[in-house]
């Protein structure tokens, strides 16, 4: 009894010395990170860029999507900013899943509890199906978030 026992604390030692080890080793330096893309959807040519806050702790506490956005009237804004605005639930776009800012927000989420893009795996159509709520094309978000996490990594 006494060597099942001994053994069962070894194998919980080796359990958390790895993952902590495996914390250091994918951590985060503490700051703000930026990346940026060319994002070519819908005939426009706009930039998406991500914004990465990395705590004391090396976690990913905060992740900022957006894409540059010119409306039909010329005027230039973002995609967030117009939020309803930019029209794509339930119109032509086909998206019952939600506006452009709420799927970017699960997809923002995501980051954060994966602390990184984990198991997002893109299309062919630069979508993914790891990120639920999040339909949309996301190449340009996904290749700025990458360039903003690994500028953050130790």
């Amino acid at each position: 009894m006494k060597s099942k026992y001994i053994l069962l604390v070894a194998v919980c030692f080796l359990l958390f010395s790895g993952c902590s080890l495996k914390e250091k080793e994918v951590g985060y330096n503490q700051g703000i990170y930026n990346g940026s893309a060319t994002d070519t959807y819908g005939g426009q040519e706009n930039i998406a860029t991500a914004t990465v806050t990395v705590d004391e702790n090396g976690k990913i506490t905060d992740v900022y999507l957006d894409t540059t956005y010119t409306t039909e009237d010329g005027k230039a804004t973002t995609k967030k900013t117009l939020k309803e605005d930019y029209g794509m639930y339930g119109s032509a776009y086909g998206s019952n899943v939600g506006e452009w800012y709420q799927q970017v927000e699960a997809l923002e989420n995501y980051v954060v509890e994966n602390q990184g893009l984990g198991n997002i795996i893109l299309n062919d159509e630069g979508k993914t199906d790891a990120v639920s709520g999040c339909t949309i094309k996301i190449d340009a978000l996904y290749e700025a978030l990458d360039q903003a996490l690994e500028s953050a990594k130790k």
